[in-house]
């Protein structure tokens, strides 16, 4: 019975979990950086540490937005784990015998974040408070949008 109790915990937990990471529930926390002014509730997420010193030219526009708990770049990888593990196991179906934190860095370095620049470049050169109202909807309500042309 007690066996029972358990799993039937931890699947309803792992529900739980699941849910707010896929809807980004897990983000409200980050109201309070919203709320204090450090965040807006749409903008580029924060880098990694490092990236942002490579951004050049234009794409440093990037740094002029206020970091948001969601945008295009969030919601187009929403998945962005799921993404790099595809990419590693195809290289690695394919014969690449490098570490799969490499092969996860040239995808993150030659696709995703190239990308992400573009995306927020985009945003930054065509705001739109429709467009954040939709975007926001979209992350609380796990659907994709259309964005320039493009499904995010």
């Amino acid at each position: 019975m007690a066996a029972q109790f358990l799993l039937l915990e931890t699947a309803a937990s792992l529900h739980l979990e699941l849910s707010c990471a896929i809807t980004k529930l897990d983000e409200l926390p980050g109201l309070w950086d919203v709320l204090t002014g450090n965040m807006s509730f749409v903008g580029p997420r924060p880098d990694v540490p490092g990236y942002a010193d490579k951004l050049v030219g234009d794409d440093r526009d990037v740094l002029k937005l206020r970091p948001g708990i969601t945008g295009l770049a969030t919601l187009k990888y929403r998945l962005e784990d799921e993404m790099i593990s595809e990419y590693v196991a195809k290289k690695q179906n394919d014969g690449d015998t490098r570490p799969m934190q490499e092969i996860a860095v040239e995808y993150n370095d030659n696709v995703i974040y190239p990308d992400k620049v573009r995306l927020n470049c985009y945003y930054y050169r065509h705001y739109s408070f429709i467009k954040d109202i939709q975007m926001i909807l979209c992350t609380v309500l796990g659907k994709k949008m259309e964005y320039a042309g493009e499904v995010i």
